[in-house]
């Protein structure tokens, strides 16, 4: 494979398009540069004093990271004052993250998740940054909620970057996904998964095995069905759960796989599950498409769900499509009084003012 820096990919993909502008290219090469000085905090966490909780916690009460907060930072610092964007989200946030007043706003937004998995990096366990690009939708200068609030099929870019042996940048401008690893030695992205495509034969399902007790009848059979004990003695798959869902997914992309995270009926009136649909499972279902693979909540295809609030939750079932439509096929039979209390929440609109 020749040597081509991110950059050079960048711009040779934008040269196919004779009336880009530079503006979503340059854009994407932010976020790379961005990805380098996390990179850079996270390899030597241990040592510069970021390592643990900080004292402030996120929307969700969840007790924020130094690095969390250190990625948060340089993501939004990257991106505000370059006149391409109209507005931002973070998972880290509340609210949508509007363009400081003294800089110019453009026609783009951003969603990150900056830090995926932060609790995990004091042993040492891969972490990641998740985003997101969507196009300005609303009228006026500066972005609103409805240009958030989109569906993930109207999507422009998504990508994420793993921080673990080494550092990839793994990316979708709707051609195809590539890979990019880090080259410490001279400080570039280099070109190291050409057009990433999900393989034909699975290896591995990821699932935390210690909520099976909360899970509904349909997400335990299915788990079954992927260990081949259910149905008609299908060859097992490896099980792998690292619980950082960038990492989970990553190795499921490259090797083949489905991760699992279920809604379940646990704590009444809240049958969603965990991920965030904005910030990781928007994303990641883009991605998968691109690859090959599919992305569900178990009802239908994540990237055509409204979304109604910036923090919405969602269930998560990606990968190899087959395994995915499988997921749903045991959804469907057996998990009715889970769906009726899901559906509602899945169909609500959006509240824009």
């Amino acid at each position: 494979m020749p040597l081509v820096t991110i950059e050079r990919h960048i711009l040779e993909t934008q040269r196919r398009y004779p009336g880009a502008t530079g503006i979503f290219s340059a854009m994407l090469y932010d976020m790379a540069l961005a990805a380098k000085l996390i990179a850079r905090e996270t390899t030597r966490a241990g040592l510069a004093g970021i390592l643990g909780a900080a004292e402030d916690h996120n929307v969700y009460g969840e007790q924020q990271q130094k690095l969390d907060v250190y990625a948060n930072q340089t993501i939004f610092r990257m991106n505000d004052h370059t006149g391409r964007l109209c507005v931002m989200a973070s998972e880290e946030h509340e609210d949508i993250i509007p363009i400081p007043p003294r800089f110019d706003t453009g026609k783009y937004v951003l969603l990150f998740d900056p830090l995926d998995g932060s609790s995990n990096i004091d042993v040492n366990v891969s972490v990641g940054t998740i985003f997101s690009i969507h196009r300005k939708v609303s009228k006026g200068e500066h972005g609103t909620l409805e240009d958030v609030l989109q569906p993930g099929r109207r999507l422009a870019a998504a990508g994420y970057v793993i921080y673990g042996s080494s550092t990839m940048m793994v990316y979708s401008a709707g051609q195809g996904v590539h890979g990019f690893t880090l080259d410490p030695g001279v400080g570039e992205f280099l070109l190291s998964h050409d057009n990433i495509r999900v393989p034909a034969t699975a290896m591995y399902y990821s699932a935390n095995q210690g909520n099976e007790k909360y899970w509904t009848p349909g997400v335990r059979r299915y788990i079954k069905w992927l260990q081949g004990i259910e149905g008609e003695g299908r060859k097992p798959l490896g099980h792998r759960y690292i619980g950082s869902l960038v990492s989970d997914f990553h190795r499921n992309l490259l090797r083949g796989g489905v991760f699992v995270y279920p809604g379940d009926l646990q704590k009444p009136g809240e049958p969603y599950g965990k991920l965030r649909l904005m910030f990781e499972a928007q994303a990641l279902a883009f991605l998968a498409e691109q690859a090959g693979g599919y992305a569900s909540d178990g009802l239908g295809d994540i990237l055509d769900i409204q979304p109604h609030n910036l923090h919405q939750r969602v269930p998560l079932f990606i990968g190899n499509r087959d395994l995915v439509e499988k997921a749903e096929e045991y959804i469907r039979k057996y998990d009715q009084e889970w769906v009726a209390a899901y559906q509602p929440f899945r169909n609500q609109q959006p509240a824009l003012t």
